[in-house]
């Protein structure tokens, strides 16, 4: 009886061991973890975070007509001269496209924490902004305008000195807003979030103009005949640095595709660039 219940122990431990094998071979191991073993598709997609509401550089439209690219997570599409950048860059860098809707304030945050690899989103390279995230070099420059009412009493303006006593905002968190004080006057309105708020504010009578690159400008007159874009000569416009009315591509500090991004955008000719920009204005949507 005793032998018996000895092998009966015996049975059991060895069952045991054989039970306790088996889970551990079947259990995931460390190389097998495709986050640890590489085998993920995070090295093959081209993260780019923007607006979806800046048009002409970029903008939200209900399908893929005019190159638009799908925009992750929802039915719509993202179009725009931004668009267009990223679709060059992505192909130059063998890695597909995906566009991530980013609010203007979550941009440099996103791309510092990896949500986005770049931010490709009519950005300019600010000093301030360098702090925080590198850039690619421009891949556009403009011109600050003022955007204003059809017949307005500023239509006709041509200094900023001419916007003595007007209510004039820009977008929140960005290089327009800080430059409105070199006007004489002027009745500095808080900052909005975006370019389509400035738009129902300016047709409205909430403000008397807002600042804006001249492709926006353009694109705001364009898609509203009640707005007009005002220009000024040299001399008479907002002063600013070259890096703050240029346009660059958003990376996270130490980005190692930085080297390889200069590149792409080194080999876009001018001409191809006016091209780009001349079609997004051309194939924005009516309204934002």
């Amino acid at each position: 009886m005793k032998k018996a219940w000895k092998l009966l122990l015996g049975t059991i431990l060895v069952l045991g061991l054989l039970i306790t094998a088996i889970g551990c071979s079947s259990s995931e191991q460390p190389g097998d973890d495709p986050a640890q073993s590489g085998d993920t598709n995070q090295t093959e997609v081209f993260k780019v975070g923007l607006e979806c509401g800046y048009a002409p550089f970029n903008w939200t439209q209900l399908d893929d007509s005019n190159g638009a690219v799908p925009i992750q997570g929802t039915q719509e599409f993202a179009g725009g001269y931004d668009v267009e950048i990223a679709k060059i860059i992505a192909d130059g860098l063998g890695r597909d496209l995906v566009i991530v809707k980013t609010a203007w304030d979550g941009l440099v945050p996103s791309v510092q924490s990896g949500t986005i690899d770049a931010i490709i989103a009519g950005m300019s390279p600010t000093a301030e902004r360098w702090k925080t995230i590198d850039f690619s070099d421009h891949y556009y420059k403009s011109d600050l305008v003022m955007v204003v009412k059809k017949g307005s009493a500023y239509e006709n303006a041509t200094s900023i000195q001419d916007f003595s006593g007007a209510k004039v905002t820009a977008q929140l968190n960005t290089f327009h807003y800080t430059v409105i004080p070199q006007i004489n006057g002027v009745e500095q309105k808080p900052a909005m979030e975006d370019f389509p708020a400035m738009r129902v504010a300016l047709e409205s009578g909430i403000i008397d103009g807002y600042v804006s690159e001249r492709p926006e400008g353009v694109s705001a007159s364009t898609a509203n005949p009640n707005f007009v874009m005002v220009e000024f000569a040299q001399g008479q416009g907002f002063e600013a640095s070259d890096d703050d009315v240029a346009i660059a591509v958003g990376l996270k500090k130490g980005n190692p595709d930085r080297e390889k991004i200069n590149e792409i955008l080194a080999g876009i000719s001018e001409d191809q660039r006016l091209t780009l920009m001349d079609n997004a204005i051309a194939n924005q949507p009516s309204a934002d």
